[in-house]
């Protein structure tokens, strides 16, 4: 399955102590969470800066710099934002 993800940050929440200098340019690494379920933004996850192993171990949290948006899937895809109908109970006695 394919999906289209649009991500959006904030680059001054950025700890450009984590940045660091590669073979063609400078890079950090960033971690995505996606769900399927939509936010109260119609968001389906955000992302933040990457941990190290030890971070992990301790729990460290690094700030949310942004959101992510599922805008094409060409699969199915539960309609996260589209409301639930309900039962019809047709034995009601009323």
């Amino acid at each position: 399955m394919k999906l289209g993800i649009s991500v959006r940050i904030d680059v001054t929440k950025i700890d450009k102590s984590r940045l660091y200098q590669g073979a063609k340019g400078t890079y950090l690494d960033l971690t995505t969470f996606v769900s399927d379920e939509l936010d109260q933004y119609e968001n389906n996850g955000f992302i933040s800066q990457s941990l190290t192993a030890e971070e992990r171990e301790a729990k460290t949290q690094t700030p949310i710099l942004g959101n992510v948006k599922i805008f094409y899937t060409d699969g199915p895809q539960a309609a996260a934002s589209a409301p639930q109908a309900a039962a019809i109970d047709e034995d009601i006695p009323f």
